[in-house]
């Protein structure tokens, strides 16, 4: 077997670059080619959920994102691409549970966290919530009203009053 010359710091860096082109499953390559005590830590596993997301592998992005929202909860993505990925598996209620435990860390920082929450509350039949959601998410980044008009999963926010806000 011939030994590669490339780093494992080279490899994390040009994982970035493969995702930035849309190119995940060239990421994730990179990424398996790391020695094991690489893969396992922390700039790799990262790495390895944006790939799965970028692959669409809903089940893989629960496994790899789980655990990071519980060892790193200031870590943002990790949380909303585990709830994406439970939504994406029609588990819209576990979806919800797990913005809503990521809140404490997020709530007033997040529009999509708010965004998302907003989406399953409206899923879930939660309207009142779901606008309530939106607000706060606009309040954040005021593209997000725009966004939700056009989103399937906030059309009965939108069919039960006309307006979000």
């Amino acid at each position: 077997m011939v030994e590669s010359s490339i780093t494992a710091a080279a490899r994390l860096a040009y994982a970035p670059g493969y995702l930035a082109l849309g190119l995940a499953r060239e990421a994730k390559r990179e990424l398996m080619l790391l020695p094991r005590e690489e893969r396992r830590g922390l700039p790799a596993r990262k790495l390895l959920v944006d790939c799965a997301m970028g692959l669409r592998h809903w089940r893989q992005v629960v496994l790899l994102a789980r655990p990071i929202t519980r060892t790193e909860p200031g870590y943002e993505a990790a949380w909303i691409a585990l709830a994406y990925a439970l939504r994406e598996l029609n588990q819209i209620s576990e979806a919800r549970e797990v913005l809503l435990q990521a809140l404490p860390h997020h709530q007033f920082t997040s529009g999509v966290l708010q965004y998302n929450l907003a989406c399953y509350e409206c899923l879930l039949g939660n309207v009142a919530e779901a606008r309530r959601r939106l607000a706060r998410a606009s309040k954040l980044d005021g593209d997000w009203e725009k966004t939700a008009r056009s989103d399937p999963d906030l059309k009965a926010l939108f069919a039960a009053g006309g307006a979000a806000g």
